[in-house]
């Protein structure tokens, strides 16, 4: 039996399907510059984004200095690496311990720092996990797949228009020999807003 060269794509969700009706309806009204859309895009993709907040992560890994810097002021300590902007003036890095596990909401609306990264996701953004965060986040980490020991003390950040929190996740055992460059490229989203915790890459 041959095998298919070719990949089976899901659907457009009916949201998708909506954003792509109104981003023709307002081009074709001259409404919208599709390069000035192209250029939006591609800022939030590839320039504002969780590699921007998985550099910062990385470079506290690798340099003691920048970590104590980054813990005690993050707002400069991440403009260092050149992330500032709207939605990241006023950040707050709290470390993720052996003894202690913090996550990230925003239970009014979906306060998010957008500089280091990126967009929210739909999830962060969904009331279920506004309220849930709070009143059970032992059983929200278990469905994001992460199951902590009972003597983790659980820490919920509420994130506000004034402050945005940055989770710095624990180092994974197994990394302490790779470069910067290394260990931003394991560094995910999720393990910065503390749903999840960052693991070593698999050995083979």
């Amino acid at each position: 039996m041959s095998e298919h060269t070719h990949h089976h794509h899901a659907p457009p969700s009916e949201i998708e399907e909506r954003v792509k009706k109104l981003e023709s309806l307002l081009i074709d009204k001259k409404l919208v510059d599709p390069q000035s859309l192209d250029l939006l895009v591609d800022t939030y993709q590839n320039k504002v984004g969780p590699k921007n907040g998985a550099a910062v992560v990385a470079r506290a890994w690798t340099d003691a200095d920048y970590r104590k810097r980054l813990l005690e002021d993050a707002t400069p300590a991440i403009m260092e690496l050149g992330y500032e902007g709207r939605q990241g003036e006023h950040m707050v890095c709290v470390e993720n311990t052996p003894q202690v596990h913090n996550m990230v909401v925003c239970t009014l609306c979906s306060c998010y720092p957008w500089p280091v990264l990126g967009l929210p996701p739909a999830w962060y953004k969904a009331s279920s996990y506004r309220a849930r965060a709070v009143s059970e986040p032992r059983e929200v980490l278990k469905e994001f797949g992460l199951v902590l020991d009972p003597e983790v003390e659980v820490r919920v950040w509420d994130s506000t228009a004034e402050i945005r929190y940055l989770v710095l996740p624990l180092q994974p055992a197994g990394t302490e020999t790779f470069t910067e460059q290394q260990l931003a490229a394991i560094v995910t989203r999720d393990a910065m807003i503390g749903v999840t915790q960052v693991s070593a890459p698999d050995a083979a």
